[in-house]
């Protein structure tokens, strides 16, 4: 039990003295955060819809679900949608009883709901392709939203931008001290951006109105790509 005790006070004791020499021997430091912010125009959009169909057996539910989606599926891809940028991700099948009788087992009717996400590549085919699934047998849109194929390469120029933002900053506090800027000591990135922007109500207004309209119905905006360092820089005389 001694050894013990005599063991972890000796462990605390070598912690306690590397803390106070790290302490001792830390260099003056500038602390500094630099933001880098890049707004790109989306190319691409990811397409959330599906179909709800209702039959009086399970069986028919089905049926009607899977042809619907097949002819969803094949619209698609007549119309240059590769299969790998199809995907289900979501489906179900239940029962629906709209009486309140006690002890009821048999329902009124099944509904099957089948969901799809699709890529367009291509953001000018937006339209064209809501108007063709309309008639193809969606009647579900549960969101749109824009993204950018080479949003490592828009990172990578927010990272840039936030650096040069904080050696700005830590040039700008040591030049007012009479010293200067040296060599970085150390560095912490994080960043954001690509967020969704959803659009479910005007993409089933297009679907439905799509007759009668004419020019873009749709306005991507931009997708912002936002870069946060963290850097401490060695204060040098």
């Amino acid at each position: 039990m001694k050894k013990s005790v005599f063991v972890l006070l000796a462990l605390f004791t070598i912690t306690l003295l590397q803390v106070q020499a790290q302490q001792q021997t830390m260099p003056p430091l500038v602390n500094v955060n630099g933001i880098g912010e890049v707004r790109v125009q989306p190319d691409q959009v990811i397409l959330t819809m599906g179909v709800d169909v209702r039959e009086k057996t399970l069986e028919q539910a089905r049926k009607q679900a899977d042809s619907k989606a097949s002819a969803i599926i094949a619209y698609l891809k007549k119309q240059g949608i590769s299969e790998k940028d199809i995907q289900t991700s979501y489906m179900s099948i239940y029962p629906i009883y709209t009486s309140g009788e006690y002890g009821r087992t048999t329902p009124d009717f099944y509904t099957a709901q089948k969901t799809m996400t699709v890529l367009v590549r291509k953001l000018t085919k937006f339209d064209d392709l809501m108007s063709g699934l309309y008639g193809a047998g969606v009647n579900r849109v549960e969101g749109v939203s824009f993204q950018v194929s080479d949003m490592e390469k828009y990172r990578n120029q927010a990272r840039k931008l936030a650096v040069n933002n904080a050696k700005q900053k830590a040039t700008l506090l040591t030049t007012e001290l009479g010293a200067k800027v040296g060599r970085v000591y150390a560095i912490n990135e994080s960043t954001s951006g690509g967020r969704p922007m959803p659009y479910a109500e005007a993409a089933m207004m297009k679907m439905q109105d799509s007759a009668g309209s004419e020019g873009p119905t749709i306005a991507a905006g931009e997708v912002v790509i936002t870069s946060n360092v963290s850097v401490s820089f060695i204060i040098e005389n």
